[in-house]
Protein backbone atom coordinates (compact mmCIF):
# COMPACT_ATOMS: atom_id res chain seq x y z
CA UNK A 1 0.00 0.00 0.00
CA UNK A 2 1.18 3.57 -0.65
CA UNK A 3 1.15 6.59 1.67
CA UNK A 4 -2.21 7.88 0.43
CA UNK A 5 -3.94 4.54 0.94
CA UNK A 6 -2.44 4.13 4.40
CA UNK A 7 -3.47 7.66 5.38
CA UNK A 8 -7.04 6.89 4.39
CA UNK A 9 -7.02 3.82 6.64
CA UNK A 10 -5.43 5.84 9.46
CA UNK A 11 -8.16 8.48 9.30
CA UNK A 12 -10.85 5.81 9.36
CA UNK A 13 -9.56 3.41 11.99
CA UNK A 14 -6.88 4.96 14.25
CA UNK A 15 -8.02 6.96 17.29
CA UNK A 16 -7.27 10.63 16.74
CA UNK A 17 -5.38 10.84 20.04
CA UNK A 18 -3.04 8.08 18.86
CA UNK A 19 -2.77 8.96 15.17
CA UNK A 20 0.46 10.48 13.91
CA UNK A 21 0.15 13.77 12.05
CA UNK A 22 2.82 12.51 9.64
CA UNK A 23 1.57 11.44 6.24
CA UNK A 24 4.56 9.26 5.32
CA UNK A 25 4.60 5.62 6.44
CA UNK A 26 7.81 3.74 7.14
CA UNK A 27 8.35 0.75 4.87
CA UNK A 28 11.97 -0.16 5.61
CA UNK A 29 14.94 1.38 7.38
CA UNK A 30 18.68 1.06 7.85
CA UNK A 31 20.87 2.94 10.32
CA UNK A 32 19.87 6.63 9.90
CA UNK A 33 17.71 6.22 6.80
CA UNK A 34 14.04 5.32 6.32
CA UNK A 35 12.18 4.62 3.08
CA UNK A 36 8.46 5.35 3.08
CA UNK A 37 5.60 3.46 1.44
CA UNK A 38 6.10 5.50 -1.77
CA UNK A 39 9.80 4.64 -1.90
CA UNK A 40 11.06 8.06 -0.75
CA UNK A 41 14.42 8.11 1.07
CA UNK A 42 14.21 10.02 4.38
CA UNK A 43 16.98 10.99 6.82
CA UNK A 44 16.06 10.21 10.43
CA UNK A 45 17.20 12.72 13.05
CA UNK A 46 14.59 11.45 15.55
CA UNK A 47 15.60 7.82 16.04
CA UNK A 48 12.12 6.79 17.14
CA UNK A 49 12.43 9.45 19.89
CA UNK A 50 15.81 8.32 21.14
CA UNK A 51 15.30 4.57 20.70
CA UNK A 52 17.84 3.94 17.94
CA UNK A 53 21.19 5.14 19.28
CA UNK A 54 22.91 2.34 17.32
CA UNK A 55 20.68 2.81 14.29
CA UNK A 56 17.75 1.12 12.61
CA UNK A 57 18.14 -2.64 12.37
CA UNK A 58 21.69 -3.01 13.61
CA UNK A 59 22.80 -6.35 12.10
CA UNK A 60 23.94 -7.82 15.40
CA UNK A 61 20.61 -7.02 17.08
CA UNK A 62 18.61 -8.33 14.14
CA UNK A 63 20.52 -11.61 14.23
CA UNK A 64 20.09 -11.97 17.99
CA UNK A 65 16.33 -11.48 17.64
CA UNK A 66 16.12 -14.01 14.81
CA UNK A 67 18.11 -16.56 16.81
CA UNK A 68 15.83 -16.11 19.83
CA UNK A 69 12.72 -16.54 17.69
CA UNK A 70 13.95 -20.03 16.89
CA UNK A 71 14.03 -20.89 20.61
CA UNK A 72 11.39 -19.25 22.83
CA UNK A 73 9.13 -16.25 22.17
CA UNK A 74 7.18 -16.18 25.43
CA UNK A 75 6.56 -18.11 28.64
CA UNK A 76 5.96 -15.20 31.09
CA UNK A 77 9.06 -15.11 33.22
CA UNK A 78 7.04 -15.32 36.47
CA UNK A 79 5.62 -18.66 35.25
CA UNK A 80 8.75 -20.16 33.73
CA UNK A 81 11.89 -18.03 33.69
CA UNK A 82 14.56 -18.12 31.00
CA UNK A 83 18.24 -17.32 30.59
CA UNK A 84 17.82 -13.99 28.83
CA UNK A 85 16.08 -12.30 31.76
CA UNK A 86 18.71 -13.23 34.31
CA UNK A 87 21.59 -12.48 31.91
CA UNK A 88 20.19 -9.01 31.23
CA UNK A 89 19.75 -8.48 34.98
CA UNK A 90 23.36 -9.54 35.55
CA UNK A 91 24.70 -7.20 32.86
CA UNK A 92 22.62 -4.21 33.97
CA UNK A 93 23.66 -4.74 37.58
CA UNK A 94 27.30 -4.62 36.50
CA UNK A 95 27.08 -1.45 34.39
CA UNK A 96 24.48 0.68 36.19
CA UNK A 97 25.92 3.14 38.74
CA UNK A 98 23.55 2.66 41.68
CA UNK A 99 24.68 2.47 45.27
CA UNK A 100 25.98 -0.92 46.29
CA UNK A 101 24.92 -4.18 44.69
CA UNK A 102 22.25 -3.64 42.06
CA UNK A 103 19.17 -5.76 41.46
CA UNK A 104 16.92 -5.51 38.42
CA UNK A 105 13.29 -5.64 37.36
CA UNK A 106 12.47 -5.67 33.65
CA UNK A 107 9.31 -4.09 32.26
CA UNK A 108 7.91 -3.06 28.88
CA UNK A 109 8.11 0.75 28.63
CA UNK A 110 9.69 3.77 30.23
CA UNK A 111 6.43 4.71 31.93
CA UNK A 112 6.08 1.21 33.36
CA UNK A 113 9.62 1.40 34.72
CA UNK A 114 8.80 4.71 36.45
CA UNK A 115 5.54 3.33 37.85
CA UNK A 116 7.42 0.41 39.36
CA UNK A 117 10.20 2.65 40.66
CA UNK A 118 7.59 4.58 42.66
CA UNK A 119 6.10 1.31 43.92
CA UNK A 120 9.52 0.10 45.03
CA UNK A 121 10.37 3.43 46.69
CA UNK A 122 7.12 3.41 48.64
CA UNK A 123 7.68 -0.17 49.74
CA UNK A 124 11.28 0.52 50.78
CA UNK A 125 10.53 3.71 52.75
CA UNK A 126 6.97 3.23 53.96
CA UNK A 127 6.26 6.74 52.66
CA UNK A 128 3.91 8.06 49.96
CA UNK A 129 5.10 11.40 48.59
CA UNK A 130 7.07 11.81 45.38
CA UNK A 131 8.78 15.04 44.29
CA UNK A 132 9.37 15.68 40.58
CA UNK A 133 10.49 18.68 38.54
CA UNK A 134 9.14 21.25 36.12
CA UNK A 135 9.74 20.26 32.53
CA UNK A 136 10.20 16.61 33.44
CA UNK A 137 8.60 13.84 31.41
CA UNK A 138 8.06 10.34 32.77
CA UNK A 139 5.26 8.77 30.72
CA UNK A 140 1.57 8.58 29.83
CA UNK A 141 0.16 6.27 32.51
CA UNK A 142 -1.81 7.98 35.27
CA UNK A 143 0.99 8.01 37.84
CA UNK A 144 3.55 9.21 35.33
CA UNK A 145 1.17 11.83 33.93
CA UNK A 146 0.93 13.19 37.47
CA UNK A 147 4.73 13.20 37.65
CA UNK A 148 5.21 15.03 34.36
CA UNK A 149 6.23 18.67 34.61
CA UNK A 150 4.12 19.71 31.62
CA UNK A 151 0.35 19.35 31.22
CA UNK A 152 -0.37 19.53 27.49
CA UNK A 153 -0.74 17.31 25.59
CA UNK A 154 -0.17 14.47 28.03
CA UNK A 155 -2.81 15.09 30.72
CA UNK A 156 -5.12 17.72 29.26
CA UNK A 157 -8.21 15.57 28.70
CA UNK A 158 -7.94 12.91 31.38
CA UNK A 159 -9.36 14.33 34.60
CA UNK A 160 -7.87 14.10 38.06
CA UNK A 161 -4.36 12.77 38.51
CA UNK A 162 -3.06 10.61 41.41
CA UNK A 163 -2.12 12.53 44.54
CA UNK A 164 1.02 12.76 46.67
CA UNK A 165 3.06 14.11 43.73
CA UNK A 166 4.75 17.47 44.23
CA UNK A 167 6.82 19.72 42.01
CA UNK A 168 10.09 21.63 42.28
CA UNK A 169 11.84 23.87 39.71
CA UNK A 170 14.45 22.29 37.45
CA UNK A 171 17.67 24.30 37.05
CA UNK A 172 17.73 25.92 33.60
CA UNK A 173 20.04 28.95 33.77
CA UNK A 174 19.14 30.08 30.23
CA UNK A 175 15.54 30.44 31.44
CA UNK A 176 16.50 32.24 34.63
CA UNK A 177 16.52 29.29 37.05
CA UNK A 178 19.92 28.80 38.64
CA UNK A 179 21.07 25.82 40.69
CA UNK A 180 20.52 27.88 43.84
CA UNK A 181 17.02 28.84 42.70
CA UNK A 182 16.16 25.21 42.02
CA UNK A 183 17.54 24.03 45.36
CA UNK A 184 15.60 26.72 47.21
CA UNK A 185 12.46 25.61 45.38
CA UNK A 186 13.10 21.97 46.24
CA UNK A 187 13.67 22.76 49.90
CA UNK A 188 10.56 24.93 49.89
CA UNK A 189 8.52 22.04 48.50
CA UNK A 190 9.76 19.90 51.38
CA UNK A 191 8.80 22.66 53.79
CA UNK A 192 5.38 23.62 52.43
CA UNK A 193 3.96 20.59 50.59
CA UNK A 194 5.86 17.34 51.01
CA UNK A 195 7.02 16.70 54.56
CA UNK A 196 10.34 14.86 54.29
CA UNK A 197 9.22 12.18 56.74
CA UNK A 198 6.35 11.38 54.36
CA UNK A 199 8.40 11.61 51.14
CA UNK A 200 9.56 8.40 49.51
CA UNK A 201 11.65 9.76 46.66
CA UNK A 202 12.87 12.60 44.53
CA UNK A 203 12.59 11.70 40.84
CA UNK A 204 14.50 13.60 38.17
CA UNK A 205 16.05 13.36 34.74
CA UNK A 206 19.77 14.22 34.74
CA UNK A 207 19.09 15.75 31.33
CA UNK A 208 15.54 16.88 30.60
CA UNK A 209 14.21 15.01 27.57
CA UNK A 210 10.85 16.35 26.47
CA UNK A 211 11.61 19.36 28.67
CA UNK A 212 14.27 20.69 26.31
CA UNK A 213 17.58 18.81 26.67
CA UNK A 214 18.79 20.85 29.62
CA UNK A 215 21.45 19.06 31.69
CA UNK A 216 21.52 19.41 35.45
CA UNK A 217 24.95 20.35 36.75
CA UNK A 218 27.00 17.86 38.79
CA UNK A 219 26.74 20.26 41.72
CA UNK A 220 22.94 20.25 41.62
CA UNK A 221 22.75 16.47 41.34
CA UNK A 222 25.14 16.08 44.28
CA UNK A 223 23.01 18.49 46.33
CA UNK A 224 19.90 16.42 45.58
CA UNK A 225 21.76 13.27 46.63
CA UNK A 226 22.77 14.94 49.90
CA UNK A 227 19.23 16.13 50.56
CA UNK A 228 17.89 12.60 50.00
CA UNK A 229 20.47 11.19 52.40
CA UNK A 230 19.68 13.83 55.02
CA UNK A 231 15.98 12.95 55.07
CA UNK A 232 16.04 9.23 54.27
CA UNK A 233 14.45 9.73 50.83
CA UNK A 234 15.43 7.77 47.75
CA UNK A 235 16.95 9.35 44.66
CA UNK A 236 15.40 7.99 41.46
CA UNK A 237 17.05 8.98 38.19
CA UNK A 238 15.06 8.67 34.96
CA UNK A 239 17.45 7.73 32.13
CA UNK A 240 14.80 6.58 29.67
CA UNK A 241 15.86 9.13 27.03
CA UNK A 242 19.35 10.08 28.22
CA UNK A 243 20.61 6.55 28.82
CA UNK A 244 22.42 4.00 26.68
CA UNK A 245 25.10 6.22 25.25
CA UNK A 246 23.20 9.33 24.24
CA UNK A 247 25.39 11.62 26.35
CA UNK A 248 28.76 9.93 25.81
CA UNK A 249 28.37 7.82 28.95
CA UNK A 250 26.21 4.73 29.23
CA UNK A 251 24.09 6.80 31.65
CA UNK A 252 24.04 10.58 31.91
CA UNK A 253 24.28 10.49 35.72
CA UNK A 254 27.83 9.16 35.32
CA UNK A 255 29.00 12.65 34.30
CA UNK A 256 28.31 13.78 37.89
CA UNK A 257 29.72 10.85 39.86
CA UNK A 258 26.44 10.63 41.79
CA UNK A 259 25.06 7.19 42.62
CA UNK A 260 21.25 7.10 42.83
CA UNK A 261 19.18 4.48 44.62
CA UNK A 262 17.22 3.58 41.47
CA UNK A 263 17.81 4.23 37.77
CA UNK A 264 15.10 3.67 35.16
CA UNK A 265 15.89 2.99 31.50
CA UNK A 266 14.22 1.98 28.24
CA UNK A 267 14.35 3.30 24.64
CA UNK A 268 17.82 2.58 23.20
CA UNK A 269 18.56 -0.33 25.53
CA UNK A 270 17.14 -2.75 22.92
CA UNK A 271 17.45 -0.84 19.62
CA UNK A 272 13.72 -0.79 18.95
CA UNK A 273 12.49 -3.87 20.78
CA UNK A 274 10.07 -3.06 23.64
CA UNK A 275 11.70 -3.39 27.04
CA UNK A 276 12.57 -1.24 30.05
CA UNK A 277 14.23 -1.73 33.40
CA UNK A 278 14.69 -0.35 36.84
CA UNK A 279 17.97 -1.06 38.56
CA UNK A 280 18.31 -0.29 42.23
CA UNK A 281 20.22 -1.02 45.39
CA UNK A 282 19.47 -4.59 46.46
CA UNK A 283 17.81 -3.74 49.77
CA UNK A 284 15.57 -1.22 48.05
CA UNK A 285 14.65 -3.53 45.19
CA UNK A 286 13.91 -6.43 47.58
CA UNK A 287 11.60 -4.36 49.81
CA UNK A 288 8.29 -5.47 48.29
CA UNK A 289 6.83 -8.93 48.67
CA UNK A 290 6.98 -11.92 46.37
CA UNK A 291 5.16 -11.55 43.04
CA UNK A 292 4.61 -7.84 43.73
CA UNK A 293 6.52 -6.78 40.60
CA UNK A 294 6.06 -8.05 37.08
CA UNK A 295 3.63 -8.43 34.22
CA UNK A 296 2.71 -10.80 31.44
CA UNK A 297 5.25 -9.52 28.91
CA UNK A 298 7.91 -7.98 31.17
CA UNK A 299 11.39 -8.90 30.03
CA UNK A 300 10.31 -10.68 26.85
CA UNK A 301 12.86 -13.31 25.73
CA UNK A 302 13.12 -11.64 22.32
CA UNK A 303 13.70 -8.19 23.80
CA UNK A 304 16.24 -9.59 26.27
CA UNK A 305 18.20 -11.02 23.35
CA UNK A 306 18.23 -7.56 21.79
CA UNK A 307 19.53 -5.94 24.99
CA UNK A 308 22.42 -8.37 25.26
CA UNK A 309 23.33 -7.71 21.62
CA UNK A 310 23.16 -3.93 22.15
CA UNK A 311 25.58 -4.15 25.07
CA UNK A 312 28.01 -6.14 22.90
CA UNK A 313 27.75 -3.51 20.16
CA UNK A 314 28.62 -0.77 22.65
CA UNK A 315 31.84 -2.55 23.53
CA UNK A 316 32.82 -3.63 20.01
CA UNK A 317 32.07 -0.37 18.16
CA UNK A 318 33.13 2.27 20.71
CA UNK A 319 29.65 3.77 20.75
CA UNK A 320 30.39 6.10 23.67
CA UNK A 321 33.36 7.63 21.84
CA UNK A 322 31.20 8.07 18.75
CA UNK A 323 28.56 9.82 20.83
CA UNK A 324 31.08 12.32 22.17
CA UNK A 325 32.46 12.99 18.69
CA UNK A 326 28.98 13.47 17.24
CA UNK A 327 28.09 15.88 20.03
CA UNK A 328 31.17 17.97 19.30
CA UNK A 329 30.24 18.18 15.61
CA UNK A 330 26.70 19.23 16.42
CA UNK A 331 27.95 21.82 18.90
CA UNK A 332 30.21 23.35 16.26
CA UNK A 333 27.33 23.57 13.79
CA UNK A 334 25.04 25.15 16.41
CA UNK A 335 27.66 27.85 17.02
CA UNK A 336 27.74 28.61 13.30
CA UNK A 337 23.96 28.84 13.15
CA UNK A 338 23.81 31.11 16.18
CA UNK A 339 26.16 33.47 14.35
CA UNK A 340 24.22 33.25 11.09
CA UNK A 341 20.63 33.34 12.39
CA UNK A 342 19.36 35.67 15.11
CA UNK A 343 16.56 33.21 15.88
CA UNK A 344 18.94 30.40 16.89
CA UNK A 345 20.04 30.50 20.53
CA UNK A 346 21.29 28.43 23.44
CA UNK A 347 22.99 25.66 21.48
CA UNK A 348 23.91 22.92 23.91
CA UNK A 349 24.92 19.29 24.09
CA UNK A 350 26.05 16.62 26.49
CA UNK A 351 27.59 14.06 24.21
CA UNK A 352 25.16 13.62 21.34
CA UNK A 353 22.14 14.72 23.40
CA UNK A 354 22.03 18.04 21.59
CA UNK A 355 19.58 20.87 21.00
CA UNK A 356 19.14 24.55 20.27
CA UNK A 357 16.29 27.01 20.84
CA UNK A 358 14.40 29.17 18.40
CA UNK A 359 13.55 32.63 19.70
CA UNK A 360 11.90 35.86 18.61
CA UNK A 361 13.70 39.18 18.19
CA UNK A 362 13.29 39.92 21.91
CA UNK A 363 14.56 36.47 22.92
CA UNK A 364 11.17 34.95 23.75
CA UNK A 365 10.48 31.30 22.86
CA UNK A 366 9.23 30.90 19.29
CA UNK A 367 7.25 27.67 19.13
CA UNK A 368 5.66 28.67 15.83
CA UNK A 369 9.07 28.92 14.17
CA UNK A 370 10.08 25.55 15.62
CA UNK A 371 6.94 23.99 14.19
CA UNK A 372 7.54 25.62 10.81
CA UNK A 373 11.15 24.38 10.75
CA UNK A 374 10.17 20.78 11.52
CA UNK A 375 7.42 20.92 8.89
CA UNK A 376 9.76 22.31 6.26
CA UNK A 377 12.39 19.69 7.11
CA UNK A 378 9.84 16.92 6.66
CA UNK A 379 8.99 18.31 3.23
CA UNK A 380 12.68 17.99 2.38
CA UNK A 381 12.69 14.41 3.68
CA UNK A 382 14.34 14.95 7.03
CA UNK A 383 12.65 13.84 10.27
CA UNK A 384 13.27 16.52 12.91
CA UNK A 385 11.65 16.92 16.33
CA UNK A 386 10.88 19.86 18.58
CA UNK A 387 10.44 19.71 22.34
CA UNK A 388 10.76 21.89 25.42
CA UNK A 389 8.44 23.42 27.98
CA UNK A 390 7.66 26.20 25.48
CA UNK A 391 7.85 24.03 22.37
CA UNK A 392 10.69 26.05 20.83
CA UNK A 393 13.58 23.59 21.17
CA UNK A 394 14.95 21.61 18.22
CA UNK A 395 16.42 18.33 19.47
CA UNK A 396 18.76 15.89 17.78
CA UNK A 397 18.37 12.14 18.29
CA UNK A 398 19.87 10.69 15.15
CA UNK A 399 21.69 7.37 15.56
CA UNK A 400 25.18 7.76 17.00
CA UNK A 401 26.24 5.43 14.20
CA UNK A 402 25.06 7.80 11.45
CA UNK A 403 27.38 7.95 8.45
CA UNK A 404 29.29 11.23 8.02
CA UNK A 405 27.81 11.96 4.62
CA UNK A 406 24.24 11.38 5.84
CA UNK A 407 24.85 13.60 8.87
CA UNK A 408 26.16 16.43 6.69
CA UNK A 409 23.28 16.02 4.27
CA UNK A 410 20.78 16.31 7.12
CA UNK A 411 22.49 19.31 8.68
CA UNK A 412 22.56 20.96 5.28
CA UNK A 413 18.81 20.48 4.98
CA UNK A 414 18.29 22.16 8.35
CA UNK A 415 20.37 25.13 7.25
CA UNK A 416 18.32 25.43 4.05
CA UNK A 417 15.12 25.23 6.07
CA UNK A 418 16.29 27.90 8.50
CA UNK A 419 16.94 30.26 5.61
CA UNK A 420 13.53 29.55 4.12
CA UNK A 421 11.40 29.77 7.27
CA UNK A 422 13.22 32.85 8.57
CA UNK A 423 12.81 34.48 5.17
CA UNK A 424 9.12 33.60 5.07
CA UNK A 425 8.62 34.94 8.57
CA UNK A 426 10.38 38.20 7.69
CA UNK A 427 8.28 38.59 4.55
CA UNK A 428 5.07 37.99 6.50
CA UNK A 429 5.89 40.74 9.00
CA UNK A 430 7.17 43.27 6.45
Amino acid sequence: MNNAQLNELKQRYVASGAASPATQFADRAENALVWDADGNRIIDFAGGIGVLNIGHRHPKVVQAVKDQLDKVMHTCQTVMPYEGYVKVAEKLSQVTPVRGHGKVMLANSGAEALENAVKVARAATGRDNVICFTGGYHGRTFMTMAMNGKVAPYATDFGSMPGNVFRAPYPVPSEGVSDDDALRGLKMALKTDANPKDTAAIVLEPVLGEGGFHAASPGFLKAVRELCDEHGMLMIVDEVQSGFGRTGKLFAIEHSGVEPDIITMAKSMADGMPISALVGTDKVMDASGGNSLGGTYTGSPVSCAAVLAVLEVFEEEQILDKSLALGDRLGERFTQWEQAFDCVANGRHLGAMAAFDLVTADGSPDADLAGALCKKAREKRLILLSCGLWGNTIRFLMPVTIEDEVLEEGLGIIEECLKEVVGSQAAATA
